[in-house]
């Protein structure tokens, strides 16, 4: 918790000093300057007394965390620090005091099996972005037309990853990643340990509130922890935001505590009370005890918000936290609320982002790489070089087009840069060195099958029999939005796959308890439980296996329609063009995906095993016993005592139609536990009826539908 800059000045080596106004302790608190406090022994206080001293160390420990953190005006030194806090730990262990908000919780509790999937308070939804300044001028001209002239607020627009963060009676209670903005990976354990974010609110805070936030390393910790991994000889990250990320993912929530991660916060997505513009909302924030960037501006007009983007590159390299651009946003809320959105961003907000950075460098070698859908990604490899403090030794050339366009080859001078700041691509041939053009291989590098290009992309024709894409089809496969295998991750398939355990797609079902066992890492216990979850996906739902498929642009609505319209597998895989077409949601290209799919011999031997080895998608009734909910649409909220896909699935089976969001064409919005607040509001808006569970329920069984799903 050293801070170097201000130890020069500052006696306490925390920079900091005077007397400012606290926000978790009492001034009297003798726990807040002194850095030489002699405790009592613990064996000779009372309970009373251990409680009464553990209140006041969590009070002034919260108090530091927020001035340290937060404010970066500290009171005391890191050895006072560190005596508080383990004093604080010994009194908890001795008496047993130790509760959820108290700040030893945060060195990380027991290692998680896996990230569990939750739903927002709130859609977290994306925001327009280009690095054009017509652009934003047409987004400004936009907000104009429809709600007049407006302020805008302008943000810097971090590069982490964005999580909600939700408090009730002020209490820490969950945090999630974005995911797909409606649902993401639960994170509690592992954002509790993350100093800057409250466990305990202060001020007045709302009774409800979801907030939202960018967990980011900062870039000297994260350079320091970079040496640190090279030291311990492991593999050092290769920028910030993927330090984040990677961190913020670990199943072990100690193994987060030990690393430095922060997090600003800039949105209320949720809450009892929302303030009326976005700068008050900022303000709230920062009472409520959240650490808010302090390079915000409120501008009046697009100009304005035009030279605070460019005054912001200019100073972005002397700032601690990686940006790729700024955030514009309309100020009042009630002008935000008539602008509105659409199913995946916001009309009100646009991100003006930076230009790539970018670097010289020579072109090594060019490797085309296979992904899960079968698209071949054609990568350059560099001479190693610096761009944007990221050493980059890989590029991304797209696609054969692009190659063709850049007219690259092997040795050639190009100029890279980090598209979005993250991903590396070659922008530019500087120098041509090679006698020609890199020529793209006819066939998959992998499986020898011949290579289709359909536009600008190239495609394997392999299927799901080409080894490089076994991995990704497997753990596609056994996704959350497929057919949910529980333990099938990316790390444990690349293991099975390594081993020769899965050869095929069809092999997950010849798995056994001695196949697993034995391998390191496995036990008896995890491999039954594997197989037993493999076994439970052989009568899976249609539109769950069509998802599972990895069938190119099939994703849940899709496949439901598919379901719904051909009632059973083979009516899907025999469906025509025109047919196909036909269908709601699939259009030209989808239909071609769909139909191309299942003509691949290939793909379609891959079918047929699944179905030898026991795999029996359930048709869906399209007759009129399956139409008793013809015509209505619902949409659900909150945790229920089915998953949310199950439960779409029940409707939809019998001719209903399942929506992400309320809308005055919506008949029912069906709410279950922690409902998020936007559609419950939304639904009242449209005077759209709600029903719990047990009121769906019997809606159900008036129509002679089962509820839950029997077997």
């Amino acid at each position: 918790m050293s801070d170097e800059a201000s130890a020069e000045t500052d006696p306490t080596g925390r920079g900091g000093g005077g007397d400012p106004e606290l926000a978790y302790a009492d001034p009297d608190n003798p726990y807040l300057r002194d850095p030489d406090t002699d405790f009592e022994p613990v064996e000779e206080l009372s309970r009373e007394e251990a409680e009464a001293e553990a209140d006041a160390l969590r009070a002034a420990i919260r108090e530091h965390d927020h001035r340290y953190y937060v404010l970066a005006e500290p009171l005391v030194s890191d050895r006072a620090y560190d005596e508080l806090f383990a004093r604080l730990q010994e009194l908890e262990d001795r008496f047993d005091l130790d509760t959820a908000r108290s700040p030893t919780r945060r060195v990380g509790g027991e290692p998680l099996d896996e990230l569990d999937a939750v739903e927002h308070r709130a859609p977290m939804l994306s925001i327009e972005q280009s690095t054009e300044a017509d652009d934003l001028r047409e987004f400004d001209r936009r907000v104009r037309e429809a709600v007049g002239d407006v302020d805008y607020v302008c943000e810097p627009k971090f590069d982490g990853l964005s999580v909600e963060v939700v408090y009730e009676d002020g209490e820490y209670v969950r945090a999630a990643t974005r995911g797909d903005g409606e649902v993401g990976d639960d994170v509690t354990e592992q954002v509790r340990t993350i100093r800057s974010i409250p466990l305990a609110l202060c001020g007045d805070y709302p009774d409800s509130l979801a907030v939202r936030g960018e967990v980011f390393m900062p870039r000297d910790a994260f350079r320091e922890h970079n040496r640190e991994r090279v030291e311990r000889d492991e593999e050092p990250f290769a920028n910030p935001r993927n330090a984040a990320a990677g961190t913020l993912r670990q199943l072990d929530p100690s193994v987060v505590a030990d690393r430095p991660l922060d997090c600003f916060f800039y949105d209320v997505l949720d809450a009892s009370e929302v303030p009326d513009s976005q700068s008050a909302t900022l303000d709230r924030l920062r009472e409520w005890g959240f650490h808010v960037n302090d390079r915000v501006e409120v501008v009046e007009g697009v100009g304005d918000a035009i030279d605070y983007r460019d005054a912001l590159l200019e100073a972005r390299e002397d700032l601690n936290y990686e940006i790729d651009g700024t955030v514009i946003k309309v100020d009042a809320r009630d002008a935000r609320e008539r602008l509105g959105s659409t199913s995946r961003a916001v009309r009100w907000a646009f991100a003006y982002k930076f230009p790539p950075r970018a670097e010289v460098t020579r072109v090594t070698d060019v490797v085309v790489q296979v992904g899960r859908t079968g698209r071949l990604t054609p990568v350059a490899l560099l001479d190693p070089v610096d761009v944007g403090g990221v050493t980059v030794s890989r590029a991304s050339l797209h696609n054969p087009e692009e190659i063709e366009r850049l007219g690259v080859g092997v040795g050639d001078e190009v100029r890279v840069r980090r598209a979005g700041d993250v991903i590396p691509e070659v922008a530019e041939v500087l120098e041509k060195r090679a006698e020609g053009t890199f020529d793209f291989p006819e066939t998959c590098p992998v499986c020898g099958s011949p290579v289709e290009r359909d536009g600008p992309l190239a495609f394997c024709t392999g299927g799901l029999t080409c080894d490089a894409q076994l991995v990704r089809a497997i753990v596609h496969y056994g996704s959350r939005k497929a057919l949910d295998i529980d333990g099938l991750g990316e790390e444990r398939v690349e293991q099975l796959v390594d081993a020769g355990v899965l050869t095929s797609l069809p092999d997950l079902y010849r798995l056994s308890v001695e196949d697993l066992a034995d391998l390191e890492g496995w036990g008896e216990t995890s491999a039954r439980n594997l197989v037993d979850a493999v076994d439970a996906t052989r009568s899976p739902p249609l539109p769950d296996f069509l998802v599972a498929l990895g069938i190119p642009e099939v994703g849940g609505s899709t496949a439901r329609n598919l379901a719904r319209e051909f009632g059973d597998l083979d009516a899907v895989m025999a469906a025509s063009e025109a047919e196909l077409q036909a269908v709601d949601d699939v259009g030209p290209t989808v239909a071609t995906h769909i139909h191309e799919f299942f003509a691949n011999e290939k793909n379609r031997a891959v079918v047929d095993e699944l179905r030898d080895v026991g795999v029996a998608p359930e048709p869906v009734e399209t007759d009129e016993a399956g139409a008793a909910l013809a015509g209505l649409t619902f949409v659900f909220t909150g945790s229920l005592s089915v998953t949310r896909t199950e439960a779409q699935g029940v409707v939809e089976r019998h001719g209903a139609t399942a929506t992400g969001s309320v809308s005055g064409n919506t008949d029912y919005l069906v709410v279950g536990e922690n409902p998020g607040r936007t559609k419950r509001d939304d639904a009242d808006a449209n005077g759209v009826p709600t029903l719990d569970e047990d009121e769906f329920a019997r809606l159900l069984d008036e129509h002679g539908i089962d509820y839950p799903p029997t077997e």
